[in-house]
């Protein structure tokens, strides 16, 4: 009998999940390894912070996952270390796993940039618990306000790339049209919704016309856009820029940017820059050829956006270079085939800039985003449900549309 490769994937967002499918595919025995016991679309986690979406609509079990294919396991655990000469893996519950192979997809977390106060006074929007706990919270101070227990619910979102403007612009949607019918006892002045952004536009990797365009339409819907301002302090009450000007913030959001988690620098792997593992172009460590890293924790050669599009198309090809291996196939480097970018301002107005250099904006670029984002969620129910969602948050009753509240 032909021994089959033991593949270990730990974590199970974008780049594990497309590991895994192709490592499935190819035979090999394939545990899929992540702390939490669902996959987290995060690409719409603003609308469940915003009410718009539960939880449940933008997460799949990574067992129901795994099921799939006769071949994969899955397991809920946190990886603890990388024992490479070992080729053994250990968890926080105090067991491992051995292998063959080995594929690190274990993503990133929140960069708070050492800015006084962020991490104590501001929430993330990085994964689902932070999306669940700024809903409550938002929900909790909207309440207080109208019962008199607070004095407003000012919003100050920092970071102006896609989940910061996705994230002021639906805010702002919600402050206008639904506040006033669901909290009729709050003023106009008790809130507002403002977007930080050092640079002087909103949206850096976008053409400058789709910049204008999305500026123009976060303006319109009433966002308070500073830009070219740079935080250098979030107090409980305020966030305060580098010119000494304090801005009120009951809620503060935090949008900017991520980092390599602390416990990466005990894997024994080598780093770069924002703690990436430093790779070869195949995508494995030129040390250990056998430990592959896909998405966001992936570096140089190949530093590339850390959005979906390059976390799936790296987990694919980590797949396949491990399928090959294991059949005596030299590995091939990675290259990245750029689709485009993507953003979307509120109801009807999105951004969108292909490869190739083609632009698009409003309802027909917001049309857009919602099918390729419903195509790449996990399970018809999701797809669904994610539609009907988008369906009555932006043409059902305005009074109904931050309704949800698990």
């Amino acid at each position: 009998m032909v021994k089959r490769a033991r593949v270990v994937v730990v974590g199970a967002g974008f780049a594990g999940l497309a590991a895994t499918r192709e490592l499935a595919k190819s035979g090999a025995l394939v545990t899929l390894v992540d702390r939490h016991p669902y996959a987290t679309f995060q690409p719409l986690l603003y609308q469940v912070a915003t009410a718009g979406m539960g939880t449940s609509d933008v997460s799949y079990p990574i067992r129901t996952f795994a099921a799939r294919w006769p071949n994969v396991r899955a397991r809920r655990a946190a990886l603890s270390k990388v024992l490479p000469e070992e080729r053994r893996v250990e968890f926080d519950d105090g067991t491992g796993l051995d292998y063959d192979y080995l594929v690190l997809a274990t993503g990133v977390t929140t960069n708070w940039l050492n800015v006084a106060g962020s991490r104590e006074n501001s929430l993330p929007i990085y994964s689902l618990a932070d999306a669940a706990r700024l809903r409550r919270q938002m929900q909790h101070y909207l309440e207080d306000t109208a019962a008199g227990r607070r004095k407003s619910t000012h919003v100050v979102v920092v970071g102006a790339g896609a989940t910061g403007v996705e994230m002021a612009g639906t805010l702002a949607e919600l402050r206008r049209y639904t506040i006033p019918l669901t909290h009729p006892e709050v003023r106009p002045d008790q809130t507002s919704v403002t977007l930080v952004e050092r640079f002087d536009f909103v949206l850096a990797p976008y053409k400058p016309r789709l910049r204008d365009s999305a500026a123009e339409a976060l303006a319109r819907r009433g966002v308070h856009l500073r830009l070219g301002s740079t935080v250098a302090a979030v107090e409980p009450d305020a966030v305060v820029l580098e010119d000494g000007t304090r801005l009120p913030s009951d809620v503060t959001v935090w949008a900017l940017g991520v980092t390599a988690p602390p416990e990466v620098g005990a894997w024994g792997l080598p780093q770069g820059k924002g703690g990436r593992i430093t790779l070869t172009e195949a995508l494995n460590v030129p040390e250990h050829p056998e430990i592959f890293v896909a998405g966001d924790l992936a570096g140089p050669p190949v530093p590339l956006p850390q959005l979906a599009q390059p976390a799936i198309q790296m987990g694919k090809h980590v797949g396949r270079q491990i399928a090959a291996a294991v059949q005596g196939r030299p590995v091939r480097p990675f290259s990245y085939r750029d689709p485009g970018i993507m953003a979307t301002v509120g109801k009807a107005e999105a951004v969108l800039q292909l490869s190739h250099g083609l632009t698009m904006r409003g309802l027909p670029a917001w049309l857009v985003w919602i099918f390729v984002h419903v195509a790449y969620l996990l399970g018809g129910r999701n797809r669904v449900s994610v539609l009907l969602n988008f369906f009555w948050r932006y043409a059902g009753p305005h009074r109904s549309r931050a309704s949800v509240t698990q």
